[in-house]
């Protein structure tokens, strides 16, 4: 494991925690909770990307993060694609991977006045490291989901369940 490998890993573990993200992960969430704490909104926009070609496009604005993921895909791809482009934006990979923006038809929403970053493969470390930051905010979800119990309908179970809560410090 590199260096750069386990401040990223470190950093996820502890944004994750700061930003209070419980069981089952919803990836809206993240990103709602994410742009808070980056005081930028993050706003999730379903497109028919052309294929061949990237999955999904970051547009980073004054005030926003934008992430265009694909539309035609399942919604487990699309969550792995949205964590990939959250991935660029912890690791601050602004001036990584700039290319053309891709003909995204008459309809796209932002013309061609915006900045995209579009990475078609994982040659490159900043590709590698995005899709680590994905990887790991993903096993993170399954670990802490599969640990955590399961909330009763009894609300006197309530301070049981209370008292028995683990802290996910050690994730």
């Amino acid at each position: 494991m590199t260096v750069r490998e386990r401040e990223l890993r470190r950093y996820c573990r502890q944004l994750l925690r700061k930003l209070d993200i419980q069981p089952h992960l919803r990836i809206d969430e993240l990103c709602l909770k994410l742009g808070q704490h980056l005081e930028k909104s993050i706003r999730l926009i379903p497109w028919a990307l052309p294929v061949p070609g990237p999955f999904g496009l970051w547009m980073s604005r004054p005030n926003e993060e934008v992430i265009f993921y694909q539309k035609e895909t399942t919604r487990v791809h699309q969550d792995h694609i949205i964590l990939h482009e959250v991935g660029h934006i912890l690791a601050d990979h602004q001036d990584e991977g700039d290319e053309a923006l891709p003909d995204l038809g008459p309809e796209f929403p932002y013309g061609l006045t915006a900045r995209v970053f579009r990475r078609t493969c994982y040659t490159e470390d900043y590709e590698r490291e995005a899709e680590l930051v994905a990887t790991i905010i993903q096993e993170w979800a399954v670990v802490i989901d599969y640990v955590t119990p399961r909330t009763s309908e009894d609300p006197a179970l309530g301070p049981l369940r209370s008292a028995l809560n683990p802290r996910w410090g050690w994730l």
